[in-house]
């Protein structure tokens, strides 16, 4: 069996990183920065005030207190937008609104708590120092300086720093097209009546958001059954709106998985045994003439749960534009022991992970979910995490201390 690394691997060197495109703002969201964003001008621009007040010399209003107040004659009023450019004379000020570029001449402003508001004469009853209140010109940005590095997600504070900037548009790499198709004769569509044998099917809802939820474009073609005409002609169906192809179920050694029978005839797509516990039977590969990447996960729902987000999940951040990263874990004491993990393979148990404040050296625990076989699905609701046993490990006790890698949003 292979290792867990070297499926990764495998399955990287045949996704690749699409061209970049422009798009305007709003229709960015979500995609992932494809080039390096520069500020052309300072942010702020211009030295503006920070709250609304009175615009004055510092010098001018040193002595002011609440028992002897200073009053300085109002000479000019200053909107937000003002191309306001005459200089204020020492002795006087101007009433301003957040915003509005600083005159010439002054160097600080009053808020209009500290002061009368007056219109034609202000009485101000607290000293204010030079800058008080005043955003001075790239005080956020210098011009020139780097807001946004390449590789980057969109996000809404992404797209504020963008507009701000005064991008309209912005080269991104387009979020991959994820087609999720599903296979089983057992499966019924949910909402609809069960005959004998028969389960509602749920894998391909599971893999299309989670999907979505990797920040893609993700559509479920739904389900096919077992027989290998019915899956060519789904598969080839999906194949003309996607940039990969996720299956899942009929790819193990069964007499009716089909999804192996019709992919090894369509293109370069291998069947390997992975050492992971679960989801041993993986595959990988191109099929069609456009070479679009397909994985293949097993049937079973948590198998193909958990290789999601071991296998697929770094293939679509390659796609994306995205740094290869590990989803991030943390060592965790063991609440409950492990009593049994198959020797040569990594094994992924689902488990809860909580800080414990009081845990020292090591600051979270775990505790294994009582319902571990890669069918049961109800466990995964209360997941926050996977429990890493190492391949030579055959059990742990409880007080142990593994890896515990968290899962994505949970």
């Amino acid at each position: 069996m292979k290792s867990v690394e070297q499926h990764v691997s495998d399955i990287l060197a045949v996704v690749s990183r699409p061209e970049p495109i422009e798009l305007d703002l709003l229709r960015a969201h979500g995609a992932v920065l494809a080039e390096p964003v520069t500020a052309k001008v300072p942010l702020p621009p211009f030295d503006n005030s920070a709250v609304d007040g009175y615009a004055v010399r510092a010098a001018d209003v040193a002595a002011a207190t609440p028992q002897t107040p200073v009053t300085l004659p109002v000479v000019a009023d200053i909107p937000a937008g003002d191309s306001f450019s005459s200089a204020i004379p020492a002795g006087c000020c101007a009433r301003i609104m957040t915003g509005a570029p600083l005159p010439a001449g002054a160097d600080a402003v009053v808020p209009v708590e500290w002061t009368d508001g007056g219109v034609a004469t202000v009485t101000v009853r607290r000293a204010a120092e030079s800058g008080d209140a005043v955003r001075t010109a790239g005080g956020d940005v210098k011009e020139g300086a780097e807001v946004l590095p390449p590789g980057v997600r969109i996000g809404p504070a992404e797209t504020a720093v963008l507009a701000a900037v005064g991008r309209r548009s912005v080269a991104v790499y387009p979020r991959p097209r994820v087609v999720v198709l599903g296979t089983g004769e057992e499966l019924v569509e949910p909402g609809r009546p069960l005959g004998p044998g028969q389960i509602w099917e749920s894998n391909s809802f599971m893999l299309t958001a989670a999907a979505i939820e990797a920040g893609c474009e993700g559509y479920r073609y739904g389900f096919v059954g077992d027989d290998p005409s019915e899956v060519l002609a789904a598969v080839q169906d999906a194949l003309v709106q996607a940039d990969i192809v996720i299956t899942s179920g009929g790819v193990s050694m069964g007499a009716y998985d089909a999804v192996k029978e019709v992919l090894l005839r369509l293109g370069t797509v291998r069947f390997e045994k992975v050492a992971v516990q679960p989801g041993m039977p993986q595959g990988y590969g191109t099929v069609g003439e456009e070479r679009v990447p397909v994985i293949t996960l097993p049937g079973n729902p948590v198998s193909s749960y958990v290789s999601f987000y071991l296998f697929v999940l770094p293939a679509l951040r390659k796609m994306s534009g995205l740094p290869q990263e590990q989803l991030p874990s943390v060592r965790a004491r063991l609440l409950a022991p492990v009593p049994s993990s198959p020797r040569g393979r990594r094994s992924y148990l689902r488990a809860v992970l909580d800080y414990d404040a009081a845990g020292g050296d090591v600051a979270y625990t775990a505790l294994p979910v009582s319902r571990q076989g890669s069918h049961q699905l109800s466990a995964l609701a209360e997941t926050n995490a996977l429990v890493v046993v190492p391949e030579q490990v055959t059990e742990l006790a409880e007080g142990d201390v593994v890896e515990a890698v968290r899962l994505p949003h949970r």
